[in-house]
């Protein structure tokens, strides 16, 4: 399993309420319509809490998103679908594009919590 994680910055000039309903009510839908969405297992949606933010000064980061996909082969072929541009071409209408920092990882190492591997030796 691989996820691609994605650090969202809402575009110049969006509030944040305006910011979360659109990836919420249209980007998030919207790939889930598309062949290339079709290769994603799972999509996760992180939002910031609307009060964290501390005014119009504020360019912290907006949300992360994570999208878990079986391989590298299904990462690659997500991508390569010919409806990808459409996934793709959406992110301006909300995202600051200049912004976007992604990572694409393996399954995580837990340390703590659950699957954490026991005491040290």
């Amino acid at each position: 399993m691989v996820r691609l994680t994605c650090l969202l910055h809402r575009k110049p000039g969006m509030s944040p309420e305006e910011f979360h309903r659109y990836w919420r009510e249209v980007h998030g839908p919207l790939i889930a319509t598309t062949r290339s969405g079709s290769h994603v297992v799972r999509y996760e949606q992180h939002p910031r809490p609307l009060d964290s933010y501390t005014g119009a000064g504020d360019t912290g980061c907006d949300g992360v998103t994570v999208q878990w996909f079986e391989s590298m082969d299904e990462y690659r072929a997500h991508l390569g679908e010919d409806d990808f541009a459409v996934i793709w071409s959406d992110i301006a209408n909300f995202l600051d594009v200049d912004r976007l920092d992604f990572v694409v990882t393996e399954h995580p190492r837990v340390l703590i919590g659950e699957q954490a591997p026991g005491p040290l030796a």
